[in-house]
């Protein structure tokens, strides 16, 4: 029996950097969840981001998100396919398209509304380049 041989491994890996993965999950799952209610910031990829994240630094958020009655589906299609449903698309293009309109009302320069609605448009069209996550059943 060789007695340099390492420990054996537990069931979570070691990360490096934990405690900065745990700190950029919690805050992004606070800006996802502050982006319900503000018009213009994004709520899903900030849970797919905190997910991400607490799959590194904190495996009680990570469980919770996946089996969170809203994020859970979400966060799992994204990571089993790389996938968003056809709804979260429509509904995601159809605020941006709002936000759109609302920052070329208000927007003090034209230019800066260009540039958010622009900017917008690449997330959009990126979004739908997704793949549909497979039928279920």
């Amino acid at each position: 029996m060789n007695t340099n041989s390492p420990p054996p491994t537990t069931s979570q890996p070691k990360v490096r950097f934990r405690w900065a993965w745990w700190l950029l999950a919690y805050a992004a799952l606070a800006l996802g969840l502050i982006g319900i209610v503000v018009p213009g910031l994004p709520t899903v990829p900030f849970v797919l981001l905190s997910a991400f994240a607490a799959a590194r630094g904190s495996r009680k958020l990570h469980d919770w998100l996946l089996a969170h009655r809203q994020f859970g589906p979400i966060i799992r299609d994204w990571e089993a396919h790389g996938a968003v449903s056809r709804r979260a698309k429509g509904l995601a293009v159809t605020m941006m398209a709002l936000c759109a309109v609302i920052m070329f009302l208000t927007a003090p320069r034209w230019w800066m509304a260009a540039t958010g609605t622009a900017i917008m448009t690449v997330v959009a069209i990126w979004l739908w380049a997704r793949p549909e996550p497979p039928p279920k059943g």
